[in-house]
């Protein structure tokens, strides 16, 4: 078994055209999220990793359980309007219109080590967003770490380009 044969795609979805990679198939199967936790934390053991950052939503689901196996705090990067206290944003362009992520000015110490969790890198619009708050807080990315990438649609190069690691514990080809 591998974490991608637990992966459904379901096309057109949410558009037409579109092969919608659903983790929610890998979530529900114990050994498949036992998997993808402990890969993703094994993989970063002895890292000297200070936090675990997690994009909304899913990235949440996978990042909090790595944090605790790490054994560091974990950070929610929201969309606009959800975190209570003091935040800082940044307005991001999506493929179908505009977004904003934002955190908590207090979330992240300058120079502390953090790494980037999400579940799917496509376009890397939205991971690129939250790169631009980490890097706003001073924050030195370690790694950004995904379930799925979808290497056609250039979220990795664009990553890369901009001197990052980028992990994915599966690709699938095709969008």
């Amino acid at each position: 078994m591998t974490v991608k044969t637990l992966i459904r795609t379901v096309p057109h979805y949410p558009h037409q055209g579109i092969m919608f990679r659903d983790i929610t198939t890998l979530l529900k199967d114990p050994v498949g999220l036992r998997a993808t936790i402990d890969q993703i934390a094994q993989r970063h053991k002895g890292a000297a990793i200070n936090k675990v950052v997690g994009i909304e939503s899913r990235g949440f689901i996978i990042g909090a359980p790595v944090a605790y196996l790490l054994g560091v705090g974990f950070v929610p990067i929201r969309k606009k309007g959800k975190l209570p206290a003091e935040t800082i944003g940044h307005d991001y362009q999506l493929e179908y219109g505009a977004d904003r992520v934002e955190i908590h000015t207090d979330a992240v110490s300058r120079g502390e080590r953090v790494l980037l969790v999400d579940d799917l890198l496509a376009t890397g619009g939205t991971a690129e967003a939250a790169l631009t708050l980490l890097g706003k807080m001073g924050a030195e990315v370690a790694e950004c770490c995904f379930i799925v990438d979808l290497p056609d649609l250039g979220g990795r190069k664009r990553l890369e380009k901009k001197g990052l690691k980028v992990f994915a514990l599966c690709e699938f080809e095709g969008e």
